[in-house]
């Protein structure tokens, strides 16, 4: 990640009051924003728009906007899953309550309306970028609906899984990239490349996560491996697996996954025993392989000097490329 420009960012961040009153209003927005996180959806849309314009302050406002929506995201997501801590600290709903968990993750969506309308550009591009958001908006919800009904099916087929984390994941991804060109000057077509960058990116970036997350080093991952198995997840994983077992063997491999287990490392085991069985892994290896060449054409018919695309390359190969 571009040190210079993360740290042109949280400056803003830091300077840039969002509000102040009604204190029990602001005071949980300001919060999960200090929490931090990787903060790679503004430093995208900075570097996008760093392609075709050096004015890198003309694209704040529309960068906190993208970080200020993903973190309401993350506060209405703490809430529905009951979540207790985020990051290592408290969630908002735990600390502040539930009120005002809520009603502070709303307000951070109307922040993030207004603080696009902060970019000085023509009102022309203004409302291509208004019109964008309020679409990605709309599809991260969808996604998020999505994942919730997966919970409660065991139907779900790859198609669905993979529309799903387009949805929940990859289009705010995709948005902070074109909404950063679109106010850099950049063409329709490039401003679309620069999206199916950051789509493919963020299929790429999902599925190398359901991948370590069954078959990762625990020492490089940071975790042990077999959570989603535990949690009975839908993941890349399961899904491609239940497609590729023969009609005699779907079942079982149903009835392993998706039912209780007495004994957590053997269902781990054995399900990873059933993924090697059926290819799975190589599977998704090559899925992820797909979405990520798909990234970075995309990226190399940018119209833009090279040396700054290298800087979007670096960051994006930082996020989709990691060791399982």
């Amino acid at each position: 990640m571009s040190d210079t420009i993360l740290s042109q960012f949280t400056s803003y961040l830091q300077a840039k009051s969002l509000g102040k009153l009604p204190a029990n209003l602001y005071t949980p927005v300001d919060y999960i924003l200090e929490i931090g996180g990787k903060r790679f959806r503004p430093v995208l849309l900075l570097l996008a728009h760093g392609l075709f314009n050096d004015k890198v302050d003309q694209a704040l406002p529309a960068a906190l906007a993208m970080e200020v929506f993903h973190n309401f995201t993350l506060l209405h997501d703490d809430i529905m899953d009951e979540a207790p801590l985020r990051r290592g600290r408290e969630t908002v709903h735990h600390k502040f309550g539930l009120n005002a968990g809520i009603l502070s993750g709303d307000v951070m969506m109307i922040k993030a309306f207004e603080l696009l309308l902060e970019s000085p550009v023509s009102s022309e591009i203004k409302e291509n970028i208004i019109r964008l958001f309020a679409l990605t908006g709309r599809q991260v919800c969808e996604g998020q609906q999505l994942d919730m009904d997966f919970e409660q099916r065991e139907d779900v087929q790859l198609s669905e899984y993979l529309q799903m984390i387009e949805w929940k994941t990859a289009v705010l991804i995709a948005a902070s990239l074109e909404i950063g060109a679109q106010l850099g000057g950049a063409g329709k077509a490039d401003a679309t490349h620069l999206y199916e960058f950051g789509r493919n990116m963020g299929l790429a970036f999902q599925v190398q996560d359901d991948l370590l997350d069954t078959f990762g080093d625990p020492e490089k991952f940071g975790k042990r491996p077999g959570g989603d198995i535990l949690q009975n997840k839908k993941t890349f994983l399961i899904l491609r697996g239940l497609e590729l077992a023969a009609p005699s063997e779907r079942q079982a491999l149903q009835n392993l996954y998706f039912r209780p287990s007495l004994d957590e490392q053997q269902k781990i085991e054995a399900v990873r025993d059933w993924f090697s069985r059926l290819g799975v892994q190589e599977q998704a290896q090559a899925a992820q392989q797909q979405y990520q060449e798909a990234a970075f054409a995309h990226l190399d018919a940018v119209q833009a000097p090279e040396a700054k695309k290298r800087k979007l390359a670096n960051l994006a190969e930082s996020l989709i490329i990691r060791d399982v």
